[in-house]
C-alpha cells in the first residue's frame, strides 16, 4: 500500500475542525498542511493517527507538476481553497477536475474521495476507487477503505476477507481492530458465525476495545437467534451505554420474554422523555409485545453501525477528527435507514459551517419521523451560536410541533424568540412549557422556564408579572445568582426597592464575584442610590472583564462623572459609542451623545422635566452647514447660519 499519504493526511483535506486543520502557503509556493498541536483521539483499541504534518506532504511534487501539465493549476488551487472553507461539493468537483488532468496522482486522488464522500457523493466516490490501481503498491488507504465498504454493500463478503488479507488497514486507517470487525461480519456474510464469534471475542480481550467488540458480538449473536448469548454481552453496560445499546438490549430481552425486566432496565435510565424511541418501547412492551430484534437485519447492518461507532470517537473531543465524517458517511452508504449515522453526518456538517448539506440531513430525518429531541436542542443551540436566529427559530418551531408534550421543545422556543428580542411572543411560550412541568412532581424543573419568562416579561414592559415570576423562580433556588441579579438590576434600573435590589445584586456578587454583568450591577445600585465613589470601584472591575460592551462603558462613564472625574467621563462615553453595535438594543447612542455635547447633568434634568425619557433631539449637535457647491446644486442659497434642520433629521447613529 502506498505509504506516500495516510487517511490522516487525507482528512485533513478538509477541516471540519475548523480551527484546527488550514492549509499553509509559504514561500515558494508549496503548500503544506498545518494541524493543531493536540492531535485526535484514537479509536479505541487502534494505534493513534499520525500527525498529517508527520507524513511526507507531497505538495511540492504537485507544484512541479502544476508548471508540467497545462490545466492542473486552476483546479487545483480551487480545490484547496474550497477544502479549507468545507465547502466539501465544490472540492469535489475542482479535485475531481484535477484528476482528470493527472489520474496518477495518489495526494489529488485521495482529495477528491474525501471531498466527494464528506459531500454524500457516494457513487462517485465509489466510481473513482474502483478506477484506480489496486494492489498493495498502489492503493491508498481510503481508496482501499471505499472499495471494501462497496463489496460489503453487494455483499460480496469472499471478496471482503481477500481484501482484508491482501491490504490490512494501517493504525490511521482503523488498523487491526477495524479490520477484526470487518473480518467478523464478513464471516458473518459467509456464514462462518462460531468464527465471527470468536474473532469478536478475541477483540474485546484489546485495551479499550471490550464495549465495541462487545456490542458487536451481542448483534452478531442476535442476528442468528442466540438471544440468551447476546444478553450475556449487553450485560456489559460498556456494550449497552449508548441508544442503540439500551435498544438492542431491550428488543433482546423481550425476544427471551423477559418484557418486565427490560421494562425494569429502561426505568433506570434518565431522562427517557428526551428519546421518543425508548417511550414508545416502554409502552409497547407494557402492553405485553414482544418486540422484535431489528437492529441488525444483514452483516451489512453490522459494519454501518461499526463505521458509525469509529466516526462517534472520533467526534467526542474539543476538536473533531475529520475522520468521523468520513466514516459516518460510509456507514450510512451501507445502511442508508440508520438514524444515528444520519444524525452524526448532519451534526459534523453543521459543525463545520455547511448548513444547507446538514438541512437536508436533518429534513430527512423529520421525514423519517427519526428526529431526536435532545439532538435537535443541540442543533438549535449551534445555530444561535453561529448567527442563524431565522434558522434556529425554525428548527424550534419544528420541534415543538413535533413534540407538543416536551416541555424543553418549548424552552428551547421561548429562548429564540426572547435572544432575538421577540419578548412578547416569548411569553406565552414559556406559559405552554410551565404547563407541562407543573403537571410533573418535581417543581425545580420549572424554575429556568419562570426565570426566562420573567426576562420576557420585564422586557415587554410587564414589571408586576416579571417580578412574581423571578420571586418564584427564587424560591425555587435562592442560590443562584443570575436570577438574585436581574431581579435586583430590575428594580434598580426602575429606581424602586433599591435598598432591597442592592442586597439581591451584593449576594449574585458573592456567589459570582467575578461575573462583569453583576459587578456592572452592583455599581449601578450604588449610582442609584448616590453612592458615587462606592459604585467606582465595581464598575473598573466590570469594565475590565467586559471591555468591549458598549453599555458597561457607557455606565462606567456615568459613574466618572458623578464621581467628579468629568474627563474621564467624557472618554468613557466616546469608547462605548465607538464600541456600539445595531444588537446593543440597551445602549442609547443618543444619549451618549448628548452627554458628550452638554454633560450628564443637563441631560438628567431634562429627562426630569420631561417625565423620565429624553426629549426627542435634546443635546444633540446642529447638522453641518451644506458646502457652496451642494447649495448651487440644490438651488438653495447658502447662509452664515446654515440651513436649518428639518424636525428629527438627527445625525446618523454610528
Amino acid at each position: 500500500m502506498k505509504p506516500i499519504l495516510s487517511l490522516a493526511v487525507a482528512a485533513a483535506l478538509i477541516s471540519t475542525a475548523l480551527p484546527g486543520h488550514a492549509w499553509v502557503l509559504p514561500a515558494g509556493g508549496a503548500s503544506v498542511l498545518a494541524q493543531a498541536e493536540s492531535p485526535p483521539a484514537p479509536v479505541p483499541g487502534s494505534a493513534p493517527l499520525p500527525r498529517a504534518d508527520a507524513v511526507a506532504a507531497p505538495d511540492a511534487r504537485i507544484a512541479t507538476r502544476v508548471n508540467r501539465l497545462p490545466g492542473l493549476a486552476g483546479p487545483y488551487l480551487a480545490a484547496r481553497q474550497a477544502a479549507s472553507d468545507n465547502d466539501f461539493t465544490a472540492a469535489a468537483r475542482y479535485f475531481g477536475r484535477a484528476v482528470e488532468v493527472d489520474g496518477t496522482d495518489p495526494f489529488l486522488q485521495d482529495g477528491a474521495l474525501v471531498s466527494m464522500v464528506s459531500a454524500g457523493q457516494m457513487d462517485q466516490a465509489v466510481a473513482l476507487a474502483g478506477s484506480l490501481p489496486q494492489g498493495e503498491d498502489n492503493t491508498t488507504e481510503l481508496a482501499a477503505l471505499i472499495r471494501r465498504v462497496d463489496l460489503a454493500r453487494q455483499q460480496d463478503w469472499p471478496a471482503v476477507l481477500a481484501t482484508l488479507e491482501q491490504n490490512p488497514s494501517t493504525p490511521s486507517a482503523g488498523g487491526p481492530l477495524l479490520d477484526g470487525l470487518f473480518r467478523a461480519w464478513a464471516l458473518m456474510g459467509v456464514g462462518r458465525a462460531s468464527e465471527a464469534f470468536a474473532e469478536l471475542d478475541q477483540l474485546a480481550g484489546a485495551t479499550g476495545a471490550a464495549g465495541i467488540a462487545g456490542f458487536q458480538l451481542a448483534l452478531a449473536k442476535a442476528s442468528v437467534g442466540d438471544y440468551e448469548g447476546a444478553a450475556a454481552a449487553l450485560n456489559n453496560p460498556e456494550a449497552s451505554s449508548h441508544l442503540q445499546g439500551v435498544i438492542a438490549r431491550v428488543q433482546v430481552l423481550s425476544q427471551l420474554e423477559r418484557n418486565d425486566e427490560a421494562i425494569a432496565f429502561l426505568d433506570t435510565l434518565d431522562a427517557i422523555e428526551n428519546e421518543p424511541v425508548l417511550i414508545d418501547l416502554r409502552q409497547r412492551l407494557q402492553a405485553g409485545e414482544t418486540v422484535p430484534f431489528d437492529i441488525v437485519e444483514d452483516p451489512r447492518d453490522g459494519l454501518a453501525q461499526v463505521l458509525v461507532i469509529f466516526g462517534g470517537a472520533l467526534m467526542g473531543n474539543e476538536e473533531t477528527d475529520p475522520l468521523a465524517l468520513l466514516y459516518a458517511r460510509l456507514g450510512q452508504y451501507l445502511d442508508p435507514t440508520l438514524p444515528d449515522a444520519r444524525l452524526m453526518i448532519a451534526q459534523l456538517l453543521q459543525s463545520a459551517g455547511q448548513f444547507d448539506l446538514a438541512e437536508q440531513e436533518f429534513d430527512a430525518l423529520r421525514q423519517a419521523g427519526q428526529m431526536r429531541p435532545a439532538a435537535e436542542l443541540v442543533r438549535i443551540d449551534s445555530l444561535v451560536r453561529a448567527d442563524r436566529m431565522e434558522a434556529a427559530e425554525a428548527a424550534a418551531r419544528m420541534l415543538a410541533e413535533a413534540y407538543p408534550g416536551y416541555a424543553q421543545a418549548w424552552v428551547a422556543l421561548g429562548d429564540v424568540l426572547r435572544q432575538n428580542d421577540k419578548f412578547a411572543e416569548a411569553v406565552p411560550v414559556y406559559d405552554r412549557a410551565l404547563q407541562i412541568l407543573q403537571a410533573e412532581e418535581d417543581p425545580q424543573a420549572t424554575w429556568f422556564p419562570l426565570y426566562a419568562r420573567a426576562i420576557a416579561r420585564e422586557r415587554s414592559g410587564d414589571y408586576d408579572g416579571a417580578d412574581a415570576d423571578f420571586q418564584a423562580a427564587l424560591d425555587l433556588q435562592p442560590d443562584q445568582a443570575p436570577i438574585l441579579n436581574y431581579l435586583g438590576y430590575s428594580w434598580v434600573d426602575r429606581n424602586v426597592r433599591l435598598d432591597e435590589g442592592l442586597d439581591l445584586i451584593k449576594r449574585a456578587v458573592e456567589l459570582r464575584p467575578d461575573d462583569g454583568y453583576i459587578l456592572d450591577s452592583l455599581a449601578w445600585a450604588y449610582y442609584r442610590l448616590g453612592r458615587y465613589e462606592e459604585a467606582v470601584e465595581p464598575m473598573e472591575r466590570s469594565v475590565a472583564v467586559m471591555s468591549d460592551d458598549s453599555l458597561v462603558n457607557d455606565h462606567m462613564g456615568d459613574i466618572y462623572w458623578m464621581a467628579g472625574r468629568k474627563r474621564e467621563a467624557e472618554i468613557q462615553w466616546q469608547r462605548a459609542l465607538s464600541l456600539y453595535k445595531p444588537e446593543d438594543t440597551d445602549t442609547d447612542v443618543d444619549r451618549i451623545r448628548a452627554k458628550l455635547e452638554v454633560g450628564l447633568d443637563a441631560v438628567l434634568e431634562a429627562e426630569r422635566a420631561n417625565g423620565g425619557t429624553l426629549p426627542e433631539g435634546f443635546g444633540l449637535p446642529e447638522p453641518e452647514p451644506a458646502p457652496a457647491a451642494e447649495a448651487e446644486e440644490t438651488g438653495e442659497a447658502p447662509s452664515a447660519s446654515g440651513p436649518e434642520a428639518p424636525a428629527g433629521n438627527l445625525p446618523p447613529r454610528p
